[in-house]
Formats: structure tokens, sequence, C-alpha cells
């Protein structure tokens, strides 16, 4: 069976948290070490359930790479654990602070250091925000491609922490085909540098691949060479509306077979369009229960734009080519369908995966046990790699928890998790495990497999207090 590290790390804590940070804020600048109620507060969760609230005893800002080797020594000297945070906009509990930790934000580490057009590369901290390297790529025709819901918010080290993906996945792939080297501070605050500065590099082991999706259990990342893409010359959105959810699914398969390849495709249901035109006064709604968003783009835009037309006509659809300025608010209210929500023990958003031809039999079985468990549903879903976010929720009555309700909405849960595996899929896709899904991870990853990845953290945190209880 495997091991499993308890929460507090292996390792016995200092018995004097007061003259750690003392310590702490003795080698920093006093705006650096925050032991207040509101800031610990504050930074004590990620967007995620929160099922066990803990505040971290201090909350602290590194302003450079030299900061977070004094913090990581000093928390290895007086075994305090380290929960490392960028914006927080996590949604698996991966930035949760446990008992006794202190929360690390790189948030400040913000500076893009280099930025290459020639080479198509950029060197980045990890507090920079994915929206904010973007601008700055644009400026030389280049992006970055990863762009999750979060990316005028999340930084690039958050996303490097959970391998981060976005809409645009089904074209250019999630965070790690996009990290080509990292700089990461180990357990025991000695500096790393890994990967490479080119697009091909195959000596030794992939540390590199390795620290990204490792959700801060393996070392804490201070530094990231990014690949960047070609900004597209071409845009070109499709608007496909159809009576039924799995209509936009069969709708997928079709323009695979056409073997067309969208930089987005996005599914979303009945539920979400109607949240939709309730924030934004639109009238999704009214042009169909379900709708499938399809962007091209590159010098072929408009030529594969018009077979996804034809394509999605001949199963049925409502087809419409979006103006420009459409089609951005599209593209912008399908980033924006979580609203503003935040997951908690009465609402979950899932993030599973399975094989982009079990995507009609996923979306039957979601509808299924929803109405079996009596929950809500609503779901969208990156259908261009088969990873989808249904949100189930119960109505909360009263203050009281309503034991059946609960009780209910977590059988629902479990039966997403177990209909996504029976499928060939995966228990997340791309938020991580974090802490939420840890319950889960058992179902897909047996016990030798499991073991194998405690022994790679032994070997980087043999103590233990690099977000533990986390991850794996």
């Amino acid at each position: 069976m495997a091991r499993r590290i308890p929460p507090s790390g292996p390792i016995q804590q200092s018995k004097s948290p007061g003259g750690f940070i003392d310590e702490l804020a003795a080698a920093l600048t006093p705006e650096q070490v925050a032991v207040d109620e509101q800031t610990r507060t504050t930074y004590a969760a990620d967007l995620g359930p929160v099922l066990d609230l803990q505040l971290p005893v201090a909350v602290v800002f590194a302003q450079s790479v030299e900061d977070v080797q004094l913090v990581v020594r000093s928390c290895a000297k007086h075994g305090v654990p380290i929960v490392a945070r960028g914006a927080g906009t996590g949604v698996s509990g991966g930035a949760h602070a446990i008992q006794g930790c202190i929360v690390l934000s790189l948030e400040r580490m913000n500076r893009i250091l280099r930025l290459n057009a020639d080479d198509e590369t950029a060197v980045v901290e990890p507090g920079v925000v994915n929206a904010d390297l973007n601008a700055a790529a644009a400026e030389h025709g280049l992006m970055y491609a990863p762009d999750p819901a979060s990316y005028k918010m999340s930084t690039i080290g958050g996303n490097v922490a959970t391998n981060a993906g976005g809409l645009r996945c089904a074209k250019y792939g999630v965070t790690r085909d996009s990290v080509l080297a990292l700089d990461v501070v180990l357990a025991d605050g000695s500096l790393i540098h890994t990967g490479h500065q080119t697009f091909k590099g195959v000596a030794g082991y992939d540390l590199t691949a390795l620290f990204v999706g490792s959700e801060g259990t393996l070392g804490i990342v201070v530094g990231v060479t990014v690949r960047l893409r070609y900004l597209p010359r071409d845009v070109q959105t499709v608007a496909a509306f159809y009576p039924d959810f799995r209509g936009a699914a069969a709708g997928v398969l079709a323009v695979g077979r056409a073997r067309v390849q969208p930089a987005i495709m996005e599914m979303l249901d009945a539920g979400t369009l109607a949240q939709l035109d309730e924030l934004y006064g639109s009238d999704l709604g009214q042009r169909g229960q379900a709708l499938l968003l399809i962007q091209t783009d590159g010098f072929g835009a408009a030529a594969e734009a018009a077979l996804v037309r034809e394509v999605l006509a001949a199963g049925g659809a409502t087809v419409t080519a979006e103006s420009n300025a459409e089609a951005e608010r599209l593209i912008d209210m399908r980033r924006s369908s979580r609203g503003d929500e935040v997951d908690n023990e009465y609402r979950v958003g899932e993030d599973v995966a399975v094989p982009r031809s079990r995507l009609v039999d996923y979306v039957a079985a979601l509808e299924a046990m929803a109405a079996t468990h009596d929950v809500q549903l609503k779901v969208v879903a990156h259908a261009g790699d088969g990873n989808l976010h249904p949100t189930f929720w119960v109505d909360r009555v009263d203050m009281e928890v309503d034991t059946d309700a609960m009780s209910r909405l977590n059988k629902a849960l479990d039966d997403s998790i177990d209909a996504a595996l029976e499928m060939g899929g995966t228990i997340t896709g791309e938020h991580g495990v974090g802490q939420y899904k840890l319950r889960w991870l058992g179902l897909e990853q047996p016990g030798p497999i499991r073991e194998l990845q405690h022994r790679i953290k032994e070997l980087f945190d043999p103590a233990g207090i690099l977000n533990p209880g986390k991850a794996i």
C-alpha cells in the first residue's frame, strides 16, 4: 500500500514559532512578513473547496530568488511547512494552508527578465501574470499559448505548478508543452537550473517535465523559460447551436473526422448558456440548448472555418460565423463561464477528461447521474481534448448543514469520477490533484505507482516541508 506523507510532514516542527517568525522578519524587510489575521486569512486558501480552513502562522512575500532561498533554509531549520502561492486562482486546494505552515507568496516576483523574439523564448519570474506575458509577446508578433480561463489573473508560476491548460489546448497543448527550462529552489534552499534554451534537448532525465505539475511538492519554481508561438495573422470563430448537449459532443467528433485542427473547441450546455445570458444580457439560450464554439487560426483559418461550418451544419447544427467583435465577446464569455462562483462543500466544479470518442457517452452519464441523485448540473468542456468541467451543486436552504443534500452531492461526484475512469479517462485534466482530489487518486493510480511517486517526493524533500498533503 502506498505511503501517505502526513499533512505536517515527517519532521518535528519548531516549538517556538514566534522565534522563527522573528528570525524571518530580521532577515527580510518589515513589509515582507505579515502575521496579522486579515492577511493570513486572505492567503489561507485558493479557490478550491475549503473543508477545514487553516490559517498560516505567517505570510511571507518573496521579492527575489535569494529571498526564497533564505525562507526555505529557515523553514528547513525549524521544521516549518511551506505552501508556495501565486495568485491563488487554483481550484483544487493546492495552495490551501495547512496547520503550522507559512504561505510563501511569489506574486511580487513579477518581472519579464528576457524576451528574445528571434529565438521565440522568454524568461520570466514566477509571479508574472499570464496576460502580461502575452501582451509583451504580442508586441513582437508572438504569444504564450497556454491560456487558462484565469489568464488575466493567474501567474506563470502557478500555471507551471498545476500544468495548467486552457482554451487553446486543442492545438497548442498544456503548460508543459511550452516550458523549456526552470530555475528551482529545492527543499534545502539550493538553486538548480533544469532544461535548455532550445526547442529540442534530450540530455539526461527530463527534470523540467517532472517539476511541471508537481504542485510545489518537489521544489519552488523561481524562474521559467517558455517557448513562444506565432500570433495568428487570421482568426475565425464559428458558433454552432444544438438542441441538446449530446449533439454538440457529436459535432466535436465530426470536426475531427474532417481532419481540421481548431485552436479552440469549447462546449457549453443549457445551464451555462442561461447563466451567461443572466450575467451579460445575451440571448444564447434562445438560439439553442448547447453551444459548440470553434476557433481556427493562422493563414488557413478561413478555409478551415468554412469546412467546419459545412460539417456542423450537416450534423443538424444552426451555424453562424461571428464578426470579430461578437467572436471575442463569445470567447470572453466562455472564459468567464464559471461566473463568480467559488467551490465549496455545496458546489463543486469537476475537471475530468475522457477520450474524445467517449464524450457523447460521458455527457449522457453526467445527465443521468444528476437526475438520479437529484442535484443540479451544468457543463462546459474543452472539447478538443476531452476535458470536461461539470459543476454539481445543491441549494443551501439555511445555515444548517443539510446532510442529505451533501450525501447526494458526494455520490454524484463519486459517480462522475467512476464513470470517467471506466471510459479510460482521468480524475483531473488540468486543475491538479491539490488537496481536494486526493480522495480519488487511488482509483486512478495503483499502489506501486503511488509508492514510486512518494519515493521521488522523499528524494527531493526528505523532511517533507514542501506543500505536504497535496498532489500525491
